[in-house]
């Protein structure tokens, strides 16, 4: 199998990383525009801080850049840290935790941090069977 450029790896890590910030900021603006509250930039901020938080450190814990799409080995424990770690920040921050909006946070923040790494695996594993690369047995 072809190996990976040092810069195309570090194209990759960098894009993981902004798709799921992008992802977090979408859910906070998602999350807002169903309640009809500002969709400014500071009432978005005051929603995605504590999920951006806990993102980076899900990112530091599970060493990310390592392997940034996986699903399981990065995207599970990622999806696990942000959860958790916004709902603390959250508490923390004197910001509302009803178990809705955990469960809410859960599932949206589950397909979208995993969801783009499943996608994102299944193309490339796509892509590299049609070139007729196999991996070996």
């Amino acid at each position: 199998m072809a190996e990976l450029s040092r810069d195309a790896i570090a194209r990759r890590t960098v894009w993981s990383f902004v798709v799921d910030v992008v992802l977090v900021v979408a859910f906070a603006v998602i999350g807002r525009a169903s309640h009809a509250e500002a969709l400014d930039a500071a009432g978005v901020a005051t929603t995605a801080w504590p999920f951006l938080v806990a993102l980076v450190l899900g990112w530091a814990v599970t060493l990310a850049w390592r392997a940034p799409v996986r699903p399981v080995r990065t995207g599970l424990p990622l999806w696990a840290i942000t959860l958790v770690g916004g709902m603390l920040l959250r508490v923390l921050s004197g910001q509302g935790t009803a178990v809705p909006f955990i469960i809410v946070a859960a599932v949206f923040l589950l397909i979208t941090l995993v969801g783009w790494r499943v996608v994102t695996t299944a193309v490339t594993s796509a892509r590299t069977r049609g070139r007729g690369i196999h991996s070996p047995e």
